[in-house]
């Protein structure tokens, strides 16, 4: 009988628990990549479902780069003051500290693929954000 655990390659969203992260309204997400699901160590992949009309609030991610990829639904992502809304097929790109915001806009919810590098992992000293937010 082996002691050592097989390497997992595959992940489904079904198998990994979602949760809802904070400083973000109406949102679900799961940690599909990252140490945790498959040993990951430059890189963290969450599948996100966010409500019509919610999303992140301002925050920026020092040291660590993020970009999200829309599956479904439409939202507003702004940065550097530059704002643009994107749909399905499209990306936006979140430099390392650079305050940014998501908002999901229409009706629909959204869905989304975000990558973190290095991996964030919900660690509250990855995250700054806007003095008096509540949400943290």
């Amino acid at each position: 009988m082996s002691t050592t655990t097989e390497r997992r390659y595959f992940v489904r969203p079904e198998d990994v628990p979602g949760y809802s992260p904070a400083n973000h309204t109406g949102t679900v997400n799961r940690r599909l990549i990252g140490p945790e699901t498959v040993g990951a160590k430059t890189m963290e992949v969450l599948l996100g479902s966010i409500e019509a009309g919610q999303g992140a609030l301002p925050h920026a991610h020092p040291g660590m780069e993020q970009a999200c990829y829309i599956l479904s639904g439409r939202a507003r992502a702004e940065i550097g003051g530059q704002s643009r809304e994107i749909g399905p097929g499209e990306m936006c790109f979140f430099p390392a500290g650079e305050e940014h915001i998501f908002t999901v806009v229409g009706t629909e919810p959204v869905k989304l693929l975000v990558i973190y590098s290095p991996p964030y992992g919900e660690d509250p000293a990855k995250v700054v954000r806007r003095a008096g937010d509540m949400h943290a």
